[in-house]
């Protein structure tokens, strides 16, 4: 009887065909490019699993639509039924359910596989992923937990127990468990769980040297992990002053691999953001990012992806930001599907908010912003990139001298960048108009001395900075 990597049975004859379904469930946990193999091997062979894993990878593409190649795996896989095992048929109606845009059938039953079959580590990442991308944090965590317990052996379930800690607040929790993870093998998402208890915690430049110290293990990775975790340590430059740094990690790293891949791009549009309210120009790499973007004109798969897509086209002057903005007040104005609320309550607004915000308009689009700021999780995205919204509308908050605001924003957000230089110089700004020498004077003290502890970096002029490949 063949078994998988995590000791589930497998109704696959051909060797060729289970070592692909191996080479899924380990690119998919450990973000490695071997992941791709599926692909090959769904086409060369009938075998149920493989093309419902091959169907599943074209859905984690996140293309703005369903890929039809994900409902010919879906066929294929439905076809083969009758030589597949319980797990193998269970996994087939979870694809199914997702093509269908039944969110919530397919959790119910993954949730079903996991009762019976709670080694099945790709229908647990498989949870998670929605979970995160529906803001239900706790779901991830919950589920993480049931699986370390039927799988404490696999440091990648750590690793996923690391991230729903952190996304919990639970930051103690959460470094442990990304240390349990490490310590049993390469695992560059609990890597990245541990990267964000750091920036959390204010950890900045141990932040910055972890990071680091792990460039060389992410060879081989697939371009989300890569890139996102450059994002990560462009944020610790960030942080720090090094913002020549911080414009090389993304034009040759975070800006350079998989360009029309969505979590590639979100992350380009949230650091070119970044760049800009830390004082430092972009240069032409809005417009170069908004050629990629036009393709996203009515993505409405899920809106933390698409409010990042509509700021970017906007940043870049592109007209399609008005065609996708017309695509989420399509998508508020539906009643059926239980994100809609979603979409109507919390998308819409923040999404008027930051075409306002692009357009040069901060009041109109702070009076956007405001109301459902409290609800931002709901759209999903973890709680640092949705600080990208904070940012917007702190900026906001400056532009339109709402300045008490501003201050008690910014006092808040030194609780996890007690020395960062771009805020302590914005806060020093503002104490000056406030009327409050002292502590502007100690804002810049605080700037000057992180300054002093790194290389000192200036922002490069546009045509000095290396041009968007």
């Amino acid at each position: 009887m063949n078994r998988d990597c995590f000791g589930n049975t497998l109704s696959a004859s051909r060797p060729e065909t289970a070592a692909a379904v191996d080479d899924f469930a380990l690119g998919l946990l450990g973000y490695d490019k071997r992941i791709v193999n599926i692909l090959d091997a769904a086409d060369r062979d009938t075998d149920c699993l493989a093309n419902v894993y091959a169907g599943l990878l074209w859905m984690l593409s996140e293309t703005g639509a369903v890929p039809e190649d994900a409902r010919r795996y879906l066929n294929r896989a439905q076809d083969a039924t009758g030589a597949a095992n319980d797990r193998e048929r269970r996994a087939v109606s979870v694809l199914q359910c997702w093509i269908e845009d039944d969110l919530p059938r397919s959790i119910v039953r993954i949730e079903d596989i996991l009762a019976a079959y709670p080694r099945d580590l790709v229908m647990l990442k498989l949870h998670q992923y929605h979970d995160f991308n529906s803001g239900d944090f706790p779901a991830m965590l919950r589920v993480a937990l049931a699986g370390l317990a039927a799988a404490p052996d696999i440091g990648f379930v750590h690793g996923m127990a690391a991230f729903g800690y952190e996304q919990c607040h639970l930051l103690e929790k959460a470094e442990t468990a990304a240390r349990t993870a490490l310590a049993l093998g390469p695992d560059p998402w609990a890597q990245h769980a541990l990267a964000h208890v750091m920036l959390t915690q204010g950890r900045t430049d141990e932040g910055a040297r972890f990071l680091e110290s792990m460039r060389d293990s992410w060879s081989g990775l697939t371009s989300f992990m890569v890139t996102h975790q450059w994002w990560h340590l462009a944020l610790f430059y960030l942080s720090q002053g090094r913002n020549d740094e911080a414009l090389a990690a993304y034009d040759d790293h975070c800006w350079s691999m998989s360009r029309d891949f969505s979590q590639d791009q979100i992350g380009a549009v949230s650091l070119l953001a970044r760049f800009e309210f830390a004082g430092i120009d972009a240069g032409p790499r809005w417009n170069d990012l908004g050629r990629y973007l036009s393709a996203r004109a009515g993505d409405v798969t899920n809106p933390f992806l698409s409010l990042q897509y509509l700021y970017g086209l906007a940043r870049a002057g592109r007209p399609e930001a008005g065609h996708l903005l017309q695509a989420i007040r399509d998508a508020a104005a539906l009643r059926d599907r239980p994100c809609d609320a979603v979409w109507r309550e919390v998308a819409l607004p923040i999404a008027e908010g930051l075409l306002a915000h692009a357009n040069g308009d901060p009041e109109s689009a702070l009076r956007f912003l405001d109301a459902p700021f409290g609800r931002l999780a709901e759209i999903g995205g973890s709680h640092a990139q949705r600080d990208l919204f904070e940012q917007i509308l702190l900026d906001c908050l400056l532009k339109t001298r709402r300045l008490p605001r501003a201050q008690q924003l910014l006092e808040m957000r030194r609780g996890f960048d007690p020395d960062g230089v771009a805020l302590n110089r914005i806060l020093a700004g503002v104490y000056d108009d406030l009327g409050l020498p002292t502590l502007a004077a100690e804002a810049r003290a605080r700037a000057a001395l992180t300054m002093s502890r790194h290389r000192p970096s200036a922002c490069r002029p546009p045509e000095a900075a290396t041009a968007p490949r």
